[in-house]
């Protein structure tokens, strides 16, 4: 007998992500759009509360913001569920708490790209990261994004430069630069540099630079189209589905870590 599709509610639903995230939904028999919620008070038009949204989910996907993101976990805590996908980035390390804090609870996959082509651009920054010397090899990592998005750098840029520090086992706060401006002295050894972006309708450019005495290597992706991230928001969200809690990432969905 076929599997009933999987519930999906969409959070943040007025968000260019949320619109994108309705859509793909609709069109996946695995799937059931089943309702659609934004900020307190926003209710018509399709939209419900956020009560009335959760009581149909098996499955919310929120891309939002992330005080939002961290109250929804919270709030979905609570009530022993749905499960989550988040996809907000931005958060500051009590908003993480709170994730973690909920992930007790509930299966929750947040990662700061739902990407595959970034997810493997990840791990070959670390294994190059392993490989190159930090004392030799100066690691910049550049991203450029649209004039709407509101954190910098970016969660993507951030989860690179944990890939940097992670291959070269390191700290990433304590070897970050994220800006520079005016007369910065002689780079430090094992430095990790930012470099924003923001402008235009760009979806989401990210490289990584290793950067030696007479050689460069560059890693990079460029995003097209949203819809890649909403493909990998389902492929979550149909993983996630009836998972025991915890807080899983995008490696964990497409098979990368080892999980005892």
């Amino acid at each position: 007998m076929a599997q009933p599709p999987i519930r999906i509610v969409v959070a943040g639903a007025l968000g260019r992500m949320g619109r994108q995230m309705a859509e793909a939904v609709q069109t996946d028999p695995r799937l059931a759009l089943a309702a659609r919620f934004h900020r307190p008070g926003t209710v018509g038009d399709g939209l419900v509360s956020r009560d009335e949204a959760l009581a149909t989910a098996d499955v919310v996907i929120d891309f939002s913001t992330p005080a939002a993101s961290a109250d929804l976990a919270r709030f979905c805590a609570n009530r022993g569920g749905p499960g989550l996908v988040v996809g907000s980035t931005g958060f500051d390390s009590a908003e993480l708490a709170d994730i973690a804090d909920a992930a007790k609870t509930i299966p929750i996959v947040r990662s700061g790209s739902f990407s595959l082509g970034l997810n493997m651009l990840i791990g070959l920054v670390e294994q190059a990261a392993r490989a190159l010397d930090a004392d030799d090899w100066d690691a910049e990592i550049f991203e450029a994004h649209h004039r709407h998005k509101i954190d910098a750098p970016s969660g993507t840029a951030l989860m690179l430069g944990q890939a940097v520090a992670g291959g070269r086992g390191v700290a990433l706060d304590a070897v970050a630069r994220r800006v520079r401006d005016g007369v910065t002295g002689v780079r430090p050894p094992g430095e990790i540099g930012f470099a924003v972006v923001r402008g235009g309708s760009i979806v989401g450019e990210h490289s990584v630079s290793f950067c030696a005495d007479g050689e460069l290597v560059t890693l990079s992706h460029a995003a097209g189209d949203r819809i890649m991230f909403a493909r990998g928001a389902i492929a979550a969200a149909l993983w996630v589905a009836g998972r025991p809690p915890g807080q899983y990432d995008m490696r964990d969905v497409l098979g990368l870590n080892a999980r005892a």
